[in-house]
């Protein structure tokens, strides 16, 4: 399996009109938290990243203690926390048209972005920035924390002489030099050969680090020289646990350069996993996923960071998204049960149109998450939260005892740990499965508990509603 080489449309400018708002979860119903959750419940924490896209770092802290600790999550993704371009139609990409590298940003405070880490730390969980570091802002203006630019090339960190000297839009996207030497959707190319650049990139995050951030999503790292992320990445303090900092890079396949060139300097985010699991689930027989893994072209599972959708993926059609409902819910679930890579749930907020800013106070700043208002809170969903602890009880347990009793439908085990069955069609399946399970009963995870599974002589006869699973595991 593999994805075309042509690049989809990076979503830094409007991109066509977005389908009408359809249903979240399994069944359309979104589970909400209990509110006042201890700040850490002792719940193991795994390596599950959720990803709050742009929620503001009053809400991220909040999900850090009611929703993703007592879930099992091991860390959680943010936006990026630099002061950006604000324009007065709040566009979601404004964010990635850097201002100043200062911590003040549509999503709070440097107070607020402290206070939130702190925050999830304290219920276990990591803290993941999205760092812009290839480029600054395309526009001219006024960001967030009041920076004033009037000429693209020169901000309060970088001068005219720190950008590549190609100042042209990239055209040609299997040229190499160009895709990382000029300018992406006319934003001013950093010259990250220079050690001067290079320095003020180290210095931003090494602040955040400092501040105890545990690791970064490398925005445009394709546009990046892998020798040069390199030095960066080398260059970056430990973090507050003593570790590396987690690092996970944007690399689009297809067009060179290529996505195992970035292995050195950490994961890469899948986008060939994601798209296998809009052709298997959106339109294709799941029972095909048996062979599923490193032979679809698929990112080195070592360095696998994989997801079901993303911002600029769910806008393009590249994957599917929210608006795909139930679907998209099973689609993370399987994500979930099968283990390849390090998996990252996707939550943000309904959108009408493409470049629709996230929901804001009229003046730009996000407001407070609301999921019965507006966010689409898949992190929260029943189903998702019960697979996170799912995956991990049944972490480096190999997948076992694969069937396939009908088209769209398939159930499989982690070795003596978990058992999942899923069925992607449109009517109720029953089937007798091999588990590999002890006997015994278990909660079924996917409905909370609600309901539970027999197992007797490693077998349990399943009905699994349409769009829906079934999942248990053993206790550690």
């Amino acid at each position: 399996m593999s994805m075309s080489p042509t690049p989809p449309p990076r979503a830094r400018r409007p991109l066509a009109t977005a389908l009408a708002v359809g249903a979240l979860a399994l069944g359309g119903v979104v589970t909400l938290p209990t509110p006042g959750a201890a700040a850490d419940t002792g719940a193991p924490n795994g390596d599950v990243i959720a990803n709050l896209w742009q929620w503001n770092w009053k809400s991220v802290a909040k999900e850090c203690t009611d929703t993703l600790d007592p879930a099992g999550y091991g860390a959680v993704q943010v936006a990026p926390p630099e002061e950006s371009l604000r324009q007065a139609d709040f566009y979601w990409w404004d964010v990635y048209q850097p201002y100043s590298y200062a911590l003040d940003s549509r999503f709070g405070s440097a107070a607020d972005f402290k206070s939130m880490i702190d925050t999830c730390h304290g219920a276990g969980i990591q803290v993941y920035t999205d760092a812009v570091i290839n480029h600054t802002a395309a526009q001219t203006g006024t960001g967030y924390a009041g920076t004033t630019l009037g000429n693209r090339y020169d901000t309060p960190d970088f001068d005219p002489a720190d950008s590549d000297d190609c100042t042209k839009t990239i055209a040609n996207w299997s040229d190499q030099h160009e895709v990382q030497h000029c300018e992406l959707l006319g934003m001013p190319d950093l010259d990250t050969a220079e050690q001067g650049v290079r320095d003020k990139i180290i210095g931003f995050l090494n602040k955040q680090i400092d501040l105890g951030v545990d690791g970064f999503r490398v925005d445009a790292a394709k546009h990046i020289e892998t020798g040069d992320l390199s030095a960066i990445v080398g260059a970056l303090h430990k973090t507050a646990s003593g570790a590396a900092p987690y690092v996970t890079q944007e690399v689009y396949p297809g067009n060179p350069p290529a996505v195992g060139d970035y292995y050195a300097n950490g994961d890469v985010l899948d986008f060939t996993y994601a798209a296998a699991m809009k052709s298997q689930f959106g339109g294709g027989d799941i029972a095909n996923l048996a062979s599923f893994g490193s032979s679809w072209g698929l990112a080195d599972e070592e360095h696998s960071n994989t997801f079901v959708t993303n911002h600029d993926t769910e806008r393009n059609g590249y994957t599917l998204s929210y608006k795909d409902g139930a679907t998209a819910t099973l689609a993370n679930v399987f994500q979930l049960a099968r283990g390849y890579g390090r998996p990252s749930v996707y939550a943000a907020w309904n959108f009408d149109q493409s470049d629709q800013a996230p929901p804001n106070d009229g003046n730009g700043f996000v407001t407070d998450t609301d999921c019965a208002g507006g966010w689409t809170c898949l992190d929260r969903d029943t189903a998702v939260t019960g697979m996170v602890g799912w995956h991990n009880a049944a972490a480096g347990a190999a997948v076992t005892d694969w069937q396939s009793p009908a088209s769209n439908v398939i159930g499989f085990g982690r070795g003596s740990a978990g058992f999942v069955a899923l069925n992607n069609s449109s009517a109720e399946n029953t089937f007798t499965y091999t588990t590999g399970l002890p006997d015994g009963t278990y909660p079924n995870d996917i409905d909370g508990g609600a309901t539970s599974v027999t197992v007797s002589d490693g077998r349990a006869t399943l009905t699994v509603p349409a769009k829906s699973a079934v999942a248990f595991h053993a206790t550690r």
